[in-house]
């Protein structure tokens, strides 16, 4: 199941290959609460009640929104600042190169700047850290990783296993695992989702508590 969605994410298929419902999903995602039990059914909520009508289904119409539209589905001001912000930058790429929505995500995603991202259009968004940004890059179908505290807790303690010392920095831990990947028979992508997904929840892994909503984002 971590195998397909992944696939699904370098793809940019996550969320019906929809990307105003990436920039969504990494704009709730950037103030830490529980991504299945928060952020899913929120953006699922988005997805309902504006974009299924037809009222928001492009970067422009995302970037333009009204807090009156947006707060209702969900209340954290600074996520749909971050949203806004993403989408008005998107929508530049898109118009100047003449392509879609998600057109433009691959376009940022490959291009975009590891060592140099806080000056980076979408790195200088205020609530853009580096963990959003590299959540961003993943759905932009980049085989990278998020240097976020579960990730980094469960593959240091891998890395301590061979005797590896840990990174510094989170530029050279993404750099680190992005290299060490190949080694493990795994995508760095995939090490990166496995550590979320192995957590429990309940007496279950995620794997298993959320296996009906993986196939659907």
């Amino acid at each position: 199941m971590v195998h397909e969605h992944c696939n699904r994410c370098l793809a940019v298929a996550r969320w019906h290959s929809n990307a105003v419902l990436m920039v969504v999903d990494a704009a709730f995602d950037s103030i830490g609460l529980n991504y299945f039990q928060s952020v899913v059914p929120k953006v699922e909520l988005f997805r309902i009640n504006l974009v299924e009508p037809g009222i928001i289904t492009t970067m422009e119409e995302l970037a333009d929104a009204d807090s009156d539209k947006l707060i209702p589905i969900w209340k954290n001001a600074r996520s749909w600042q971050v949203a806004r912000e993403v989408a008005t930058y998107l929508s530049t790429l898109k118009n100047k190169y003449k392509i879609s929505d998600r057109e433009a995500l691959i376009h940022w995603a490959k291009h975009a700047d590891l060592k140099g991202w806080q000056l980076d259009p979408i790195g200088k968004i205020k609530g853009v850290g580096i963990n959003t940004y590299q959540y961003l890059r993943m759905m932009g179908g980049m085989d990278t990783v998020m240097p976020d505290k579960i990730v980094k807790k469960v593959l240091f303690q891998i890395l301590d296993r061979v005797n590896i010392p840990h990174p510094k920095s989170d530029i050279d831990f993404i750099l680190l695992i992005e290299k060490l990947a190949p080694c493990t028979g795994y995508r760095a992508i995939e090490l990166c989702w496995m550590t979320w997904l192995m957590q429990s929840e309940a007496g279950l892994s995620r794997t298993e508590k959320y296996a009906s909503i993986l196939p659907q984002i």
